[in-house]
C-alpha cells in the first residue's frame, strides 16, 4: 500500500474511532512524515511513570498531508534553530486523528526540561488551544496511545498525566486543552 493510502486508511480509522489501544491505533512513523534522522542516543527508563502533554502553540494540521507537514516544521525549529538533537517530543498528535512518532517510546526527549526529560514521555497535540479544543479524534488519539504504551509496558500501570503548566513555567498545554486532560483518569497535579 502506498503511504498516501495507508495515512487516508489510518486517517478514516481514526475518525471511525476504530483504532484499537492494544495496537496503539495509528501511528505515522518517522520514515512516513520524513524526518530527518535523530541524532538522540539518551534511552528512558522503561516503564515510565509520567506523561507531560503540551502543545506547540504553532499551526493547526487537520489533515494527513498538513500534519506531515507541520510534525517536519516542528522538527526543523527544533533542530535547525534550536540546536537538539531530534524533534523533541516523543510523540505529535495531529487534528487529523493520527500520531506522529518523535523520538518514540524508548529515547529522553526535550519537552518539560532537565528534571521531567528524563523521566518522562513528552507528547505535544500540533495547534494553540488556548481559545479551542482539540476535535475529539485527536483526544482519542492521545488516550489511545497511552493505554497501548500501559498495555507494552512502555508505561507504568499506574502512570501519571501532568499538563505542561504543572511541570514548568508555561501556559502550555492551553487553557481548553488543559481543562480537558485535568479530566482524564490518570491525570494528577504536581
Amino acid at each position: 500500500m502506498s503511504r498516501r493510502c495507508a495515512l487516508l486508511a489510518w486517517a478514516l480509522l481514526a475518525l471511525l474511532g476504530l483504532g484499537a489501544a492494544q495496537d496503539c491505533g495509528p501511528i505515522v512513523s518517522r520514515r512516513e512524515w520524513r524526518a530527518l534522522a535523530s541524532k538522540c542516543s539518551r534511552r528512558l527508563r522503561q516503564p515510565v511513570r509520567y506523561v507531560v502533554v503540551s502543545h506547540t502553540a504553532g499551526s493547526v494540521c487537520n489533515t494527513p498531508a498538513s500534519c506531515l507537514r507541520q510534525a517536519q516544521n516542528v522538527q526543523h525549529y527544533h533542530v535547525r534553530t534550536l540546536g537538539w538533537c531530534d524533534v523533541g517530543y516523543n510523540f505529535l498528535i495531529g487534528e487529523d486523528g493520527l500520531v506522529y512518532e518523535g523520538r518514540g517510546w524508548n529515547t529522553i526527549g526535550a519537552h518539560s526540561g532537565p528534571t521531567w526529560n528524563p523521566i518522562a514521555i513528552g507528547i505535544s497535540f500540533m495547534g494553540n488551544y488556548m481559545d479551542r479544543a482539540p476535535p475529539a479524534r485527536a483526544l482519542r488519539a492521545a488516550q489511545n496511545l497511552l493505554a497501548c504504551g500501559a498495555a507494552r509496558g512502555y508505561l507504568t500501570p499506574n502512570y501519571e498525566v501532568k499538563g505542561h503548566r504543572d511541570v514548568q513555567q508555561t501556559l502550555s498545554p492551553g487553557d481548553q486543552l488543559y481543562d480537558i486532560i485535568q479530566r482524564w483518569p490518570h491525570y494528577r497535579s504536581v
